[in-house]
């Protein structure tokens, strides 16, 4: 049985919304995982009694009795509340009780607690926070890294790419992804030193499908002359901002329509469509690098959010993501 451990302190709403998308989660086949909901105990029970039918067979309460807030300082909020439902949630899958751990809660504070407590594969310069965004393709394409270090060197992103590509084919079941490096133009010569050097190196890299500079405008597309684009990579100050720029092109997108055509919303096939631009379809963006399995939820993450992350963090467990991304730096194709 797969055990996914869940903040159940992160969100805006938590508990309710942890409890009602761990709910829903465990209402879809197939029934190989249970839910771990890490908190305080008598709030995740009164959130649990206001949610019907809720199959209390696959879960399991893990008192956590202090929660970091969203303006703590991250290492001084792991360091300085051991016992809160993070630092407990992801010490679960150090000593082996867990397999997965996910949170809507203070970013930088799981990221922190992640780094100390499962460490880093060998190999991985860096973690990294892989953002799944929405294309014309209808099929998300991944950015990374999403936020985790703003100041990156051409090996770390290179590095990046290496745990995108690896994500792409265990989780999004892409064969033979594609990775692109977002610059200001194709050309060899566009670009800072650092991204001048790390698209060198990524001509020059094994294992990596390397399509060469991709440009913002290819990130909505999905593809990059032509063919699909899986992956691009960039550091987290770019990657942040590609981010948080396409949440609110999303918002201006569907409010456009409900001030211009409002009856277009409420046609059949534009559902699909809401689908694929609502942040809450893909759950949340995993944090790779690090010996486990991570996923970092909006903190406005509604139930859906939190249904999805659950899903996503079950089929990291079982494509073994953990294991496949040792092994990739264990091969010697990743530079030191």
């Amino acid at each position: 049985m797969i055990r996914i451990a869940l903040d159940a302190m992160g969100s805006d709403n938590a508990p309710q919304v942890e409890v009602e998308g761990a709910a829903l989660a465990l209402k879809e086949p197939p029934a190989d995982f249970q839910v771990q909901l890490v908190g305080r105990t008598a709030d995740i029970e009164a959130a649990l009694a206001r949610v019907a039918g809720v199959d209390r067979s696959r879960i399991e309460i893990i008192d956590a009795p202090e929660v970091v807030a969203m303006g703590d300082k991250p290492l001084a909020a792991i360091r300085g509340k051991p016992r809160s439902s993070i630092a407990i949630g992801i010490g679960l899958q150090k000593k082996h009780k867990s397999d997965a751990f996910i949170s809507a809660g203070n970013t930088g504070a799981v990221m922190a607690a992640s780094t100390l407590l499962l460490r880093l594969h060998p190999g991985v310069q860096r973690a990294a926070i892989a953002a799944p965004l929405p294309t014309a393709r209808q099929q998300p394409l991944l950015v990374l890294d999403a936020g985790a270090n703003v100041d990156c060197d051409a090996r770390e992103i290179v590095g990046f790419a290496h745990l995108g590509s690896v994500y792409a084919r265990d989780v999004l079941g892409r064969a033979n992804p594609t990775v692109g490096l977002i610059n200001i133009g194709e050309e060899d010569e566009k670009g800072n030193a650092v991204v001048k050097e790390a698209h060198q190196l990524l001509k020059q890299t094994p294992g990596i499908h390397y399509v060469g500079n991709v440009e913002g405008r290819d990130i909505p597309a999905g593809e990059y002359r032509g063919q699909p684009l899986d992956l691009v990579v960039c550091d987290g100050f770019v990657g942040n901002v590609v981010l948080k720029f396409y949440e609110s092109a999303a918002r201006v997108f569907v409010a456009l329509m409900k001030r211009e055509i409002p009856d277009v919303l409420a046609r059949p096939e534009m559902g699909n469509v809401l689908k694929v631009l609502d942040y809450a379809t893909y759950g949340g963006a995993p944090l790779l690098g690090v010996k486990g399995v991570v996923i970092i939820c909006h903190g406005a993450s509604p139930a859906k959010a939190i249904k999805n992350a659950i899903r996503v963090a079950v089929q990291a467990v079982r494509s073994h993501l953990s294991d496949d991304i040792a092994a990739e730096f264990a091969q010697g194709k990743v530079l030191a």
